[in-house]
């Protein structure tokens, strides 16, 4: 798996998923599936195949976190610079309106809070630019133009 981009803060959440998947989850899952098994015949058991289907998404998150945790890199918050990096906050004029944007690594994308994920076509595009530069980008809405007026 690829390098995971990742604030301390959210490797640390991350980490503390895994461990309450890990223990408690686990836990939690084993016990119901002990309870269903009690019910009797599992092949027509709905609570049986609930646990089950519980445990599988578990285990599969389980693994997910630990891929995460295991390729993490710590992406520290940057200020200023001369160009646009992950963990860099920067500030674009679009059509005359200005916005404020962080790149971020795709775990903590967030395009409502203005969180652009490294690996999307707009997060790409800002990569390695520096104030005053143009960058352009085709959206399923068309083609945008991003002005980098200041990089934080």
């Amino acid at each position: 798996m690829d390098s995971t981009y990742l604030s301390a803060e959210k490797l640390e959440e991350l980490k503390e998923e895994l461990a309450q998947r890990q223990k408690e989850e686990r836990r939690s899952i084993a016990d119901k599936i002990e309870q269903a098994k009690e019910l009797g015949d599992l092949s027509e058991n709905f609570e049986y195949h609930e646990a089950k289907e519980q445990q599988a998404q578990n285990e599969s998150r389980i693994v997910e976190l630990q891929d995460m945790v295991r390729n993490a890199v710590i992406v520290e918050e940057k200020s200023g610079g001369d160009s646009i990096g992950i963990g860099a906050k920067f500030i674009v004029d679009l059509n005359g309106e200005e916005k404020t944007y962080e790149l971020v690594g795709s775990t903590e994308a967030d395009p409502l809070a203005g969180k652009i994920s490294n690996e999307t076509p707009v997060g790409m595009a800002f990569l390695g630019k520096a104030v005053g530069e143009e960058v352009e980008v085709d959206l399923p809405s068309g083609k945008v133009t991003y002005k980098v007026t200041k990089i934080l």
